[in-house]
């Protein structure tokens, strides 16, 4: 289960995906989810691993502490991270769905708890070639005291629409006919 504002988004791109394609930029309206522009961002894809920030919203540009207009997407995460967030990156875009990074914002203090959230969008005559985002904070922005983001740091990618395998497994355990685990 995700914050609302990620499981708006989620719902807002699954309504204009159509027959397992991404939506086009052109069905995106960005007054359907205007409360929401402050977090919302715009990756584009000049080739693997390159993906320039094309819009940031105040609190993502805030949150980094400066313009992020052409800053390459990946640079905001840790370099531990990056090569694990590209290969997620270039799966939804070959199967286009959502993909959410439950994330930690690190500050040189307290660090934020975050849902970032990444759906590819189709230009009119081709394949996915943006991707729509959201940083939704799951903890009080206030906590971080005025600081910016020195980097993201992945907990968990989760594509909401599929089987994760990073998904607890359950698992049942017998002795003798009894369960035991």
């Amino acid at each position: 289960m995700f914050h609302s504002n990620t499981e708006r988004m989620i719902d807002y791109w699954t309504a204009r995906a159509v027959q397992g394609r991404a939506p086009s930029r052109a069905s995106v309206q960005p007054a359907d989810f205007r409360q929401l522009m402050p977090q919302v961002f715009i990756l584009g894809r000049e080739g693997r691993g390159q993906y320039p920030v094309r819009l940031a919203g105040g609190f993502v540009g805030d949150l980094h502490g400066c313009d992020l207009r052409g800053v390459n997407g990946l640079d905001l995460w840790s370099e531990r991270d990056r090569l694990r967030l590209q290969t997620a990156l270039e799966e939804i875009r070959a199967r286009p769905e959502p993909l959410v990074a439950t994330a930690e914002a690190l500050t040189d203090g307290a660090g934020l708890p975050m849902e970032v959230m990444f759906a590819p969008l189709v230009a009119h005559d081709g394949g996915p070639d943006r991707f729509l985002g959201l940083y939704q904070p799951t903890s009080m922005v206030a906590r971080l005291m005025g600081r910016t983001a020195l980097e993201l740091s992945v907990r968990r990618l989760i594509r909401p629409g599929a089987a994760n395998e990073e998904a607890p497994r359950v698992r049942l355990a017998a002795i003798g006919g009894r369960q035991v685990a």
